[in-house]
């Protein structure tokens, strides 16, 4: 989630936000919210949890020797079951599996073999992370956020374009069946595969400031149905999701008749969820004041926007599609009351409609423990600092 550049990200998550909304209200057909939850049904269980960063970076793989952020311990995994979770979800840019190694050259660029130059060493430490948490009652999702081809991040040079190269999708394909065979025998209600994080086509897959907009919808139904044949020819019950359209916004009706779930976001509006972000905003100080509910930016921000924002979602499940919120959560500027009142609304219309989620992070800055906030009363936490008002609330959906 971090260090998408704000250009790309205010086009892909602010305005570009609102007018995906837009368009796939023009795909669906507008109806009324439902007053019975009872009558609500989602194909897929009402998961809770966290994203994991443990293999986030790009970076060459090398065994922790200390303690980090981003190093997923024993005990996180212990006390996000103790808590009530029961789900992780682990975006990996396929890069840090590789035994590619720019070797402190930034600007050193992947070439098409070294794609499949496996590293076995980093494939076995994300095979060790996923039975740690499945011995902890956690179902994990496996997510390429940075696929061959494709990634909503600047920072690395790919080689070619997943949405319009056809050698990318093929080894777009093959690394998910590399994945596909490795776990074959483990239980499609311990594991899931979401294919891609975040779609979105932009003209130059390295220049972070170049136009992009959602994929073209049967582009996408293609790459993801040659990937679920893939990946269904080891277990034909694998659970296979997609994330939504134009950054993770937009449900995607181009998907429906697959065999796959759909991933929608928690960060709209941008303005709340990445308030002051310095990777969103070049001077922090021209972000707006944010409230909740309330003007910012001169639009009318509240409930009823939330919902309209969603409804496309809602749809998609009248359909028979499975529904879950892959990523969401605020950054640590946002100011905790505004934090608070915004994400209840957040969680309260998705669990209304059986939908779960996957905060971004479970430690760091959008995280439950050791955030950095300043505006919050921390209690200590086997040397953490939990924010405990943000656990009472997330434990209420």
């Amino acid at each position: 989630m971090e260090n998408i550049n704000r250009r790309s990200f205010l086009k892909t998550m602010g305005t570009g936000a609102a007018l995906c909304s837009i368009q796939s209200n023009r795909l669906f057909a507008h109806a009324s919210s439902l007053t019975n939850t009872d009558k609500i049904k989602n194909k897929l269980p009402q998961w809770r949890g966290f994203n994991l960063l443990d293999f986030f970076s790009p970076s060459y793989y090398r065994k922790p020797t200390r303690p980090s952020t981003n190093v997923t311990t024993e005990e996180d995994l212990k006390w996000m079951a103790d808590w009530g979770f029961d789900f992780v979800r682990v975006p990996i840019a396929y890069p840090s599996y590789l035994k590619f190694n720019p070797e402190g050259d930034k600007n050193k660029r992947i070439t098409p073999d070294e794609i499949f130059n496996y590293n076995e060493e980093a494939l076995s430490a994300i095979e060790e992370l996923v039975y740690k948490a499945n011995k902890q009652g956690l179902h994990v999702s496996l997510n390429l956020h940075r696929a061959p081809g494709y990634c909503i991040n600047a920072g690395f040079h790919e080689p070619y374009n997943l949405w319009k190269d056809k050698e990318a999708q093929e080894a777009f394909c093959a690394h998910w069946e590399m994945w596909a065979k490795r776990f074959q025998h483990i239980s499609p209600k311990k594991l899931s595969f979401d294919l891609v994080n975040e779609p979105n086509f932009r003209e130059d897959m390295n220049d972070q400031f170049s136009k992009s907009y959602p994929v073209d919808g049967n582009v996408y139904h293609q790459v993801a149905q040659a990937c679920l044949e893939r990946i269904h020819k080891y277990n034909p019950k694998r659970l296979v999701i997609a994330d939504g359209n134009g950054g993770g916004s937009n449900a995607v009706p181009e998907l429906v008749g697959l065999n796959i779930a759909q991933s929608c976001r928690g960060y709209f509006p941008h303005y709340i969820s990445h308030y002051r972000a310095s990777w969103v905003w070049k001077n922090p100080d021209d972000a707006p004041p944010v409230v909740w509910p309330g003007k910012i930016d001169g639009r009318m921000y509240n409930r009823q926007v939330l919902e309209e924002f969603y409804q496309p979602w809602f749809e998609l499940q009248k359909q028979g599609v499975g529904v879950h919120c892959g990523e969401c959560g605020c950054y640590k500027e946002t100011p905790h009351p505004v934090f608070l009142a915004w994400f209840s609304d957040v969680l309260s219309i998705l669990s209304e409609h059986k939908i779960g989620y996957a905060l971004w992070n479970f430690r760091g800055t959008f995280g439950l423990l050791d955030s950095d906030r300043e505006d919050v009363a921390y209690e200590d936490w086997y040397g953490h600092k939990l924010d405990k008002k943000m656990l009472n609330m997330l434990q209420k959906f």
